[in-house]
Formats: structure tokens, C-alpha cells, sequence
């Protein structure tokens, strides 16, 4: 069964997000073994430089990186990376699970990720040129994860 790996910066707060999250994590298990990782957000202060913003960034992605397998098939989720119709992000799953047992979706900060990770995933998807929370862009990942089971096991579902 493939597993999948949701890293992310930051603690969810909210109770509704706590709800769909705990939702799609149950409604996943028939497809696949999911392990949300939340690493702690660093602190960003009122006055800010891209100094500041590239160095909150590292000390994050330092925390993401020991828990990044080498056999696993990463994708950071980034506003550079390319956009995909649910249909084609089911392919892209289908494509990678046949040489890969284990993907991790890495979700960054408010800042966004680090330039280490960008540079070591094998993708970058982006969900939209909008600009969303991250906490919420969970929610997003994990429902279109479902979708992608669902649409690969030829199951119906809304559209």
C-alpha cells in the first residue's frame, strides 16, 4: 500500500480544519497509509527583508529534512510549481506510485519552503496563483488526494 507523507510547518488551530483533516484522513485509509508531520513554525516579526525571510525559511526547512526519506518521491507544493487538472495529478500519483512506495508533499510556512528542499524535490505543484493559508492548503491536498483515489479506482465521485 503506498504511503503517504504530508510535511508541513505549523500546528492547525482551528477546529474546522482539524475536522476535514481528521475527515479525508479517515476516508484515505481504505487507499493508502497517510502520515501527516507537522514541524513548528519559526516567528516572523512585523519588520521584514529578504534576509530575514530567506533565513526563517532555512531554519524551517532544517527541521523538514530529517524527516525526509531517501526513498521517498518528493513534491513541495509551491506557487512556482506547475498547475495540474485533478485528472492529471491522479496520473501523476498512478505514474509514481509504479516506482515509488512512498511520496511526501511538503507544504511550507507563510513564508513559503526553503530553498534546499525546492532544489531536492522532483516536483513543484501549485494549486493556484492565489494566495491561501497554508493550514488550509492541507485540507485542499488531502481532498484532491482522495480524488486521485478515487478517479484511479474508476470509483465514482463528485465533480
Amino acid at each position: 500500500m503506498l504511503t503517504i507523507n504530508i510535511l508541513c510547518v505549523g500546528k492547525i488551530k482551528e477546529n474546522y480544519l482539524k475536522e476535514a483533516i481528521n475527515e479525508y484522513s479517515k476516508r484515505l485509509s481504505k487507499y493508502c497509509n497517510l502520515n501527516i508531520i507537522e514541524v513548528s513554525d519559526e516567528k516572523v516579526p512585523d519588520k521584514i527583508s529578504e534576509t530575514i525571510i530567506k533565513n526563517i525559511k532555512g531554519k524551517e526547512a532544517n527541521k523538514m529534512l530529517s524527516y525526509i526519506k531517501r526513498d521517498t518521491y518528493c513534491i513541495s507544493l509551491d506557487l512556482q510549481g506547475k498547475q495540474l487538472t485533478s485528472e492529471e495529478f491522479a496520473k501523476k500519483i498512478e505514474e509514481i506510485s509504479n516506482t515509488s512506495s512512498s511520496i511526501t508533499f511538503i507544504i511550507g510556512g507563510t513564508l513559503g519552503i526553503g530553498e534546499e528542499i525546492l532544489n531536492s524535490s522532483k516536483e513543484k505543484i501549485c494549486f493556484s496563483k492565489m494566495t491561501f493559508p497554508h493550514q488550509l492548503i492541507r485540507v485542499f491536498l488531502l481532498e484532491q488526494i482522495f480524488r486521485t483515489f478515487k478517479i484511479s479506482n474508476n470509483e465514482t465521485y463528485h465533480r
